[in-house]
């Protein structure tokens, strides 16, 4: 049988020395975490939120997020593809998750809140409505990437190809342009 738990906090916690337990976290928040490398598949988490919490590298296969808040987290490497997709929700706000994928998820409206999303891969994701709001992009990967409506107004250092990606009625600065037009080798002065 499952493990159920309601209304937790969890506190200075690692769980690379003491085991996760397996089972269905409700309602919980996690603070200031370490996660980092362990397994914590098959998990779900509904309503949580993680403050301050290092997930790098951690393996997070079949594991379900649904609505669930990450604040000030570091989620370096993380493959978020092989979570569950099942009601997928979630949102960033000041973490880094460089090096991460998002290959082929489905997540509308999600928020990126000052994220630090250098060579991250969100090839064939759906990010229809997304909002990055002061993100970092260096390196990272659009390819068939539904972008409808998402907004990258103070987003920086993207490069999205238009021709390889749906953008139809997504935002964008005239300051932050050029990272549509790289593809072309155009100059802009």
């Amino acid at each position: 049988m499952d493990n159920y738990f309601d209304s937790k906090e969890y506190s200075k916690i690692d769980f690379t020395k003491t085991n996760i337990k397996k089972g269905d976290y409700d309602n919980c928040i996690f603070i200031n975490c370490n996660f980092e490398g362990i397994h914590a598949s098959n998990i779900q988490f509904v309503e949580c939120e993680f403050i301050e919490c290092n997930f790098s590298n951690t393996i997070l296969k079949e594991t379900a997020f649904k609505d669930v808040n990450f604040i000030n987290c570091k989620m370096i490497g993380i493959k978020f593809n092989e979570c569950d997709p099942f009601l997928l929700q979630f949102s960033f706000t000041d973490c880094q998750l460089n090096f991460s994928s998002f290959y082929q998820l489905k997540i509308f409206n999600t928020n990126f809140i000052n994220c630090n999303l250098q060579e991250v891969d969100f090839t064939e994701s759906i990010l229809k409505c997304a909002v990055f709001d002061q993100c970092h992009f260096k390196e990272a990967i659009f390819e068939r990437t539904n972008l409808e409506k998402a907004d990258f107004r103070t987003a920086f250092n993207f490069n999205i190809n238009p021709e390889k990606n749906v953008l139809k009625g997504a935002k964008f600065s005239k300051h932050n342009l050029l990272g549509l037009l790289s593809e072309y080798k155009i100059v802009v002065e």
